[in-house]
C-alpha cells in the first residue's frame, strides 16, 4: 500500500556500502518518473545514474550531508551510498522546474523503497564541482538534486513534535535518527 511505502520512505544517510544496486533497478526507478506529471508537459528533467565506486566517490565529495547534525561530516567509509541519481534540468527544454524535481525525486525514492533500498534527497552540494566531476556541461544542464541511494544501515523513527514544537531531526546516543512530525490535526486548516 502507498501508506506503507511512505512510512518506510525516510531520509537515510548511512548505508551498507557493499550492497550495490543493479543498474536495471536504477534505470527502472528513473523510468517510473517518465510516467509522472511534468509542468507544461515539458519533460525537461534528465537523470545521471552513478553506481561505480569511482564515480560515487566523486559525487560524495561534493555533497553536504545533514544541516541539523552540525557535528557530523556525513557517512564514514563503508556507510556511504552505493549509487546516486543526479536530477538535472535540460535548459534547452525548460527552466525552473523545481516542482518537477520534487515529483521525480519522490517517485524515485518510493521506487527505491519498493525495491528494498532507501535514500536521501540532497539539495546542498557543490554544483560546479559535481558538473565537472561527471563531465556535465553547466550551460546545458542545471544540476538540481542529488539522490543518494543504497541499502539503509540506520534506523529512522518518526516521532511526535517535542513540547517546544521543534521539527529539527536528531540522533540519540545509539545513533537512532528521529524525525519529528506534526500530527494530522496540526496541518489541516
Amino acid at each position: 500500500m502507498l501508506k506503507d511505502l511512505l512510512l518506510n520512505c525516510r531520509s537515510y544517510r548511512r548505508f551498507h556500502q557493499e550492497v550495490s544496486i543493479p543498474a536495471g533497478d536504477l534505470e527502472d526507478m528513473v523510468d517510473n518518473t517518465r510516467l509522472t506529471a511534468s509542468a507544461s508537459n515539458a519533460q525537461a528533467l534528465k537523470f545521471k545514474i552513478v553506481n561505480t565506486p569511482v564515480e560515487c566517490a566523486k559525487v560524495f565529495s561534493t555533497v553536504k550531508w545533514a544541516g541539523a547534525l552540525t557535528d557530523w561530516d556525513g557517512p564514514a567509509e563503508g556507510e556511504r551510498p552505493s549509487a546516486y541519481i543526479i536530477i538535472a534540468c535540460d535548459l534547452s527544454l525548460g527552466r525552473n522546474k523545481q516542482w518537477d524535481d520534487g515529483i521525480a525525486a519522490q517517485t524515485i525514492m518510493l521506487s527505491a523503497v519498493e525495491k528494498g533500498y532507501g535514500g536521501c534527497m540532497i539539495g546542498s552540494f557543490n554544483r560546479s564541482e559535481l558538473a565537472q566531476a561527471l563531465d556535465l556541461d553547466p550551460q546545458t544542464y542545471s544540476l538540481d538534486l542529488v539522490l543518494a541511494l543504497g541499502k539503509p544501515s540506520e534506523t529512522v523513527v518518526l516521532a511526535p513534535l517535542n513540547a517546544d514544537g521543534s521539527t529539527t531531526y536528531y540522533r540519540d546516543k545509539d545513533q537512532v535518527h528521529y524525525v519529528p512530525k506534526r500530527c494530522l490535526e496540526d496541518i489541516l486548516i
